[in-house]
């Protein structure tokens, strides 16, 4: 589509780049911002660049963080003896939102995905391994919390796989049901996994 405005179709085209964001999507972005103030675009742009600049790597658990070690890392509140394995750093955002884990975290950035050239060596896995011979806090337990999709599974075995001779306790969340939906709606590996995760009352 031809625009009027060069600088309007650069906008387009770098706001279509971000995930999850089409072309339409990124020409509403673009046309609202023209539209606000030069001071909230500034604001958003500073923002922007003050994130890049000033986030990187926890040198421990591999989320993002302005300090490294990160706050959860650092924290004395924390079960030093559990870690709780995930992909991005959002999952780690939502298992936070629960309040109901204290132990640590550890992110891998991605899940394994042969078909996208995505092995362990592109993961964050060399760094969960060291972590594994902290003598000063030993690890217990490893959580696996990897997204329920076929990457997530592969992940999820071959950690297993990595972990188990090291007499370490490997655990993975429970999956099941959802809360409001019908069990007749549920496809036939969501009711298995409900099955053989169930619990006593």
């Amino acid at each position: 589509m031809l625009y009027t405005s060069e600088a309007i179709e650069s906008a387009i085209e770098s706001l279509s780049s971000l995930p999850t964001i089409g072309r339409k999507t990124a020409q509403r972005l673009a046309l609202h911002l023209l539209r606000q103030p030069k001071e909230d675009v500034e604001k958003l742009a500073h923002a922007l660049l003050a994130m890049k600049e000033r986030v990187l790597y926890c040198s421990v658990c591999c989320n993002l963080t302005e300090s490294d070690p990160c706050p959860i890392c650092t924290s004395q509140k924390r079960n030093r003896s559990v870690i709780c394995v995930v992909e991005e750093p959002n999952d780690l955002f939502a298992i936070e939102r629960t309040n109901e884990y204290f132990g640590l975290y550890h992110v891998l950035h991605g899940a394994l995905n042969p078909l996208e050239g995505i092995g362990p060596n592109e993961l964050k896995l060399k760094e969960l391994l060291h972590r594994m011979g902290n003598t000063e806090h030993p690890v217990d337990e490893v959580i696996l919390a990897m997204n329920p999709n076929v990457e997530g599974e592969v992940t999820t075995q071959y950690l297993t796989k990595l972990l188990k001779p090291l007499d370490i306790k490997v655990s993975r969340l429970a999956r099941g049901i959802p809360m409001g939906s019908d069990l007749e709606f549920a496809d036939e590996a969501t009711v298995s996994r409900a099955l053989q995760g169930r619990v006593s009352l």
